[in-house]
């Protein structure tokens, strides 16, 4: 299936415009991935926005999603979480070794990562669940 990875949002394309190519390729592919794990969840419209300076996806009865670089940290890509959920505590529990994260709100990537060898679907794929998860131990998972 081919999706459009152009952001609708006029201000997270000028956003991903101002990083390298490589970054801008990355974060373009992660929004891909959010976009079809929400087309094949049947989740509705993804509201795209820019939320403290990083790129916010969401979906009805989801918790939101960000994705962002930073200069400070140019090796990796970022995977932000709704820090007051139970979302990155489990993503800790059943992907132990896979990912780094940084407390309980954000999953640190390798900027190089081939986003289709690493249990991240699945990790995005809970957060645009959550609402009908939350209540089950390890969300279901």
């Amino acid at each position: 299936m081919l999706i459009d990875i152009t952001p609708v949002n006029t201000a997270i394309q000028t956003k991903f415009d101002s990083y390298s190519s490589a970054v801008k390729q990355q974060l373009e592919c992660l929004r891909a991935l959010i976009l079809a794990i929400a087309a094949e969840h049947a989740l509705g419209d993804v509201e795209e926005t820019l939320k403290w300076g990083e790129a916010s996806y969401s979906v009805k009865g989801g918790s939101p999603i960000r994705i962002d670089w930073k200069a400070k940290e140019p090796s990796v890509l970022k995977v932000f979480f709704h820090c007051q959920t139970r979302l990155v505590a489990t993503f800790r529990e059943i992907y132990r070794d896979e990912f780094v994260y940084e407390g309980n709100r954000a999953v640190v990537i390798p900027l190089h990562t081939d986003f289709q060898q690493v249990p991240l679907r699945h990790c995005l794929s809970l957060a645009l669940r959550y609402q009908s998860l939350k209540h089950l131990p390890l969300l279901g998972a």
